[in-house]
């Protein structure tokens, strides 16, 4: 095998709390689940041991070596694994700078291509070195839904029998996630238990329960850094969804409702100058161990 190919999905956090601070990082207690919007990662091996990453769409051209994700786990997993190393295309739908995980998305999905191209099997190993790379890295190898702890690392899957249907507004301008949480630091939240109980509401498919504790901790800093988040989130309460929030640090927004034909109703109605998608959540157990969107390896990584 010379080539393989992977899909990695976008997130959305329906609760983010932050619990404290830890020897320099945010301890967060969030659910988070996979989206329908996804990068595409195409891998094709080299007989040396170099790492080259190649950027397709929605600006990532411009993003420079050095700062991207992609190519820090393509040289990790070259490193820890002893591997032949890939030219690596990433062709990206994640929007950047939205929340949506995509440049954690990214290098799961490197990890996954290179661990489908050199038969890596180890999943705890692959785990351990996404871990590394970003506080969702480790959720994103596999996706589905799950509730994150500490700095991300901790994950425990979640039973959600019924997805969840969202209309996501995009604004064009980035939150910097660093600069968000300084300004959260500026003003902490008390500590909460929206995680807990959204958690617990999802397993149950207590639609009711999610929606009453959808909470981002991040939101009112973000709103603060830019104005268009404050905007995306006046224009998803215009529509009365179950609940809106901010997902990540920004600066997507998403308004979560009870079926995917209000969500298109909503978008159908909107006339103002955000673009606006209509996504569904996985519906994942927790003895899953493949992203939920994607089918079985001779099925649809390597076509």
């Amino acid at each position: 095998m010379f080539s393989a190919k992977a899909k990695s999905f976008a997130k959305i956090n329906l609760s983010l709390n932050i619990s404290g601070v830890k020897e320099g990082y945010h301890m967060i207690d969030s659910v988070v689940a996979s989206v329908d919007i996804w990068d595409t990662v195409c891998v094709k091996a080299r007989r040396d041991s170099l790492i080259n990453v190649y950027m397709h769409g929605k600006g990532s051209e411009d993003i420079p070596p050095e700062k991207n994700n992609a190519v820090r786990a393509g040289e990790a997993f070259v490193a820890a694994f002893g591997t032949r190393g890939a030219d690596i295309d990433i062709y990206k739908d994640i929007p950047l700078g939205a929340g949506l995980g995509g440049s954690s998305a990214d290098a799961a999905g490197v990890l996954n291509a290179l661990a489908k191209l050199y038969k890596v099997k180890d999943r705890s190993a692959l785990k351990a070195l996404a871990d590394t790379l970003g506080s969702d890295t480790g959720f994103m190898l596999d996706g589905g839904v799950a509730r994150i702890t500490g700095r991300g690392e901790r994950v425990e899957r979640l039973h959600c029998p019924r997805p969840l249907h969202a209309l996501l507004f995009l604004p064009d301008s980035p939150v910097s996630t660093g600069a968000c949480y300084a300004k959260y630091d500026e003003a902490p939240d008390a500590l909460r238990a929206d995680s807990a109980r959204l958690a617990s509401a999802l397993e149950r498919g207590d639609f009711a329960g999610v929606a009453q504790n959808v909470y981002n901790a991040l939101e009112k800093p973000a709103c603060a850094l830019n104005g268009d988040v404050r905007e995306a989130l006046e224009a998803a309460r215009s529509f009365s969804p179950a609940a809106c929030a901010v997902t990540g640090s920004g600066s997507a927004v998403f308004a979560l409702f009870e079926a995917e034909e209000l969500c298109r109703w909503a978008k159908s109605r909107y006339k103002g100058k955000i673009k606006t998608r209509v996504v569904t959540t996985a519906s994942k157990r927790k003895a899953a161990v493949r992203n939920p969107f994607v089918l079985s390896e001779e099925e649809k990584l390597l076509k």
